[in-house]
């Protein structure tokens, strides 16, 4: 009867493995970020994933007053671009694309003076800083299964993944947010993916 159990067991945790490493790896794969949706950069620009330039691009979503993963983030990601700028990708070849979460406080205004804490000060920087309507943030949001909500505190809970998107906008992988964005393996998978 014991060998029952752990043969049970066993197979559960394959089962659920197998599950983790279908959501996480094989999925995200097929996810395509809606085309019918319209934002708005910092420089009061429009910015659709539908007409933009094929280029590879690293998403994050944030919001200005989180406490913790998303200032790290993109601190994380102002090094990775200037490790991208010594190869002359970046802009050309790669962008990245930061999405507040929370629309109604990060302004364009907000927004603007976050990116120009991370010398984004020009829509030819390479680094689109975007904002929508709630309703269209929660349409690309989902696309990439990135989850949200606010609690009533203020403090939005938050997935803790980026996003890596292929030339033909597909999702090929996801990274850790915060502590564990790890800048030299995120770096050498755009390499590989330009290259």
């Amino acid at each position: 009867m014991k060998k029952i159990y752990i043969t049970f067991g066993i197979l559960l945790v394959l089962g659920i493995s197998a599950g983790i490493f279908y959501l996480q790896v094989v999925r995200p794969s097929n996810a395509e970020l809606p085309s019918d949706i319209v934002m708005e950069t910092i420089f009061e620009e429009a910015y659709t994933f539908d007409n933009e330039p094929e280029k590879a691009r690293l998403v994050e979503f944030m919001y200005t007053n989180c406490p913790d993963v998303c200032p790290v983030t993109t601190l994380e990601m102002s090094k990775l671009r200037n490790s991208l700028e010594n190869e002359g990708v970046f802009g050309d070849q790669v962008e990245f694309i930061t999405i507040t979460i929370d629309p109604s406080y990060d302004t364009q205004e907000v927004l603007a003076d976050y990116a120009s804490r991370f010398e984004v000060t020009s829509p030819d920087d390479g680094w689109t800083f975007i904002r929508g309507s709630e309703e269209d943030t929660k349409k690309i949001a989902d696309s990439l299964g990135f989850m949200y909500r606010d609690p009533g505190t203020g403090d939005i809970i938050h997935s803790t993944f980026t996003y890596f998107i292929d030339e033909n906008n597909n999702l090929t992988e996801k990274f850790a947010m915060g502590n564990g964005f790890d800048r030299d393996k995120v770096y050498r998978r755009i390499m590989s993916s330009i290259n």
